[in-house]
């Protein structure tokens, strides 16, 4: 079993919102397999990577922090987005390991990947795992980054969090359950940190066949 990516014929598109991180693009679309056009208002994201950070001991690094859309103060794995020109996906989980958590790693691969919101959002992310971590002096963190708490926690307390919904972020629940899952086999059989990312390979190919015109009216957001 895989997720099969397919080429769609896209009739029209055009950007309908342009915000500062994302914009909302409304498209006209021929449905795979069938003669239906169909017409669909979809977050276009750049893409996302996260780390699920061990220890020696098999602690976890999780992170308290604020997220304004559901006033939550959520548990999370460091993680960002893929907004650095040329920087390869590994180079920018390695990036924001060290500027959220004030970790490196040598040990590297790839835990997990994940669409995030398939039915409204074209977001692909990556959770690699960080093994072997070095600490690092407190970097200066600003904006919401400034209330970041990190916090180390043995790997089955964090899954005992997860099975019982305390932890409910998406990324953090996929990173916790499949590093523990390697945890039981001894990190055998790991992904290596350059394994293909279908996800984010047929994005970046199609999207840049995408005519995209310039903003047709703007949604008012509240």
């Amino acid at each position: 079993m895989r997720d099969q990516y397919v080429d769609t014929h896209i009739v029209d598109s055009s950007v309908v919102f342009t915000g500062a991180v994302w914009d909302v693009v409304e498209q006209r679309f021929v449905l795979p397999g069938t003669d239906t056009t169909l017409t669909r208002q979809v977050m276009r994201h750049p893409g996302a990577v996260a780390v699920v950070a061990l220890d020696d001991d098999n602690r976890v690094m999780l992170m308290q922090q604020y997220r304004h859309p559901l006033r939550v103060i959520e548990w999370e794995v460091p993680a960002g987005l893929l907004d650095h020109a040329g920087e390869e996906p590994h180079e920018a989980a390695a990036r924001e390991l060290r500027e959220e958590v004030d970790l490196s790693a040598k040990t590297w691969n790839v835990l997990a990947d994940q669409l995030t919101s398939p039915g409204g959002s074209s977001e692909a992310l990556r959770i690699y795992l960080a093994r072997d971590v070095t600490t690092h002096p407190a970097s200066e963190r600003t904006a919401e980054e400034a209330q970041i708490k990190p916090h180390w926690v043995s790997l089955n307390d964090a899954v005992h969090a997860v099975m019982a919904g305390h932890i409910t972020n998406s990324t953090a629940c996929l990173g916790i359950l499949h590093a523990a899952r390697h945890a039981e086999t001894g990190f055998t059989n790991l992904r290596p940190i350059d394994d293909p990312w279908p996800a984010r390979d047929h994005l970046l190919n199609g999207l840049s066949l995408i005519h995209i015109s310039e903003p047709t009216r703007l949604l008012s957001i509240s």
